[in-house]
């Protein structure tokens, strides 16, 4: 690459894909602590959110699952007639299959049951707490931060140690050729 004739539409480029695809953590890791900053404020929010987040969490097949799993697996290591209760109920099954799709269980109850005793919960914190204002305050000064950030970044070491031995590479090759 010829460093003389880059044009700003060609850095401006790099620098939206560099940021977008390689500081995503560093980007969510910036909100959070953005957002704990705002927590600080109003401490109930964090319950609030904590509740609203495993609410929305508890919809994703994968996460109830893996999240019964993991409680089933912790409370077999204190309690195991208590781990025995948490199972789901048993499905009937004809000729080897199960006569309906299986339905998700979390601690051996229905997924619904969860996701509507944690909605209210998370309702009743939002509500009475007021932090709704808080959080969207935290959480719009969080995406401005990321959004500046990423705009005015300039592409890190690592990125131009790359590009100056693919450049080297190049090179070496031309004069290996001769």
């Amino acid at each position: 690459m010829d460093w003389g004739n880059v044009t700003t539409e060609d850095l401006v480029d790099a620098l939206r894909e560099c940021n977008l695809y390689y500081y995503r953590t560093n980007y969510f890791i910036m909100i959070m602590f953005i957002l704990g900053l705002g927590f600080l404020r109003k401490p109930l929010a964090i319950v609030a959110a904590i509740l609203t987040g495993l609410t929305i969490a508890f919809l994703n097949d994968s996460f109830a699952v893996a999240f019964n799993e993991k409680v089933t697996r912790t409370v077999r290591q204190f309690s195991p007639h208590l781990a025995a209760k948490l199972r789901p109920p048993m499905a009937p099954v004809i000729r080897g299959r199960p006569t309906a799709k299986r339905a998700i269980h979390i601690c051996g109850r229905p997924r619904w049951v969860f996701v509507l005793i944690f909605s209210a919960a998370s309702c009743i914190l939002w509500l009475t707490s007021c932090n709704l204002l808080t959080v969207l305050w935290a959480t719009l000064i969080g995406l401005l931060v990321t959004l500046l950030h990423a705009s005015f970044r300039t592409p890190n070491l690592k990125a131009r140690l790359n590009t100056f031995r693919e450049e080297f590479r190049a090179v070496w090759r031309n004069y290996s050729e001769l």
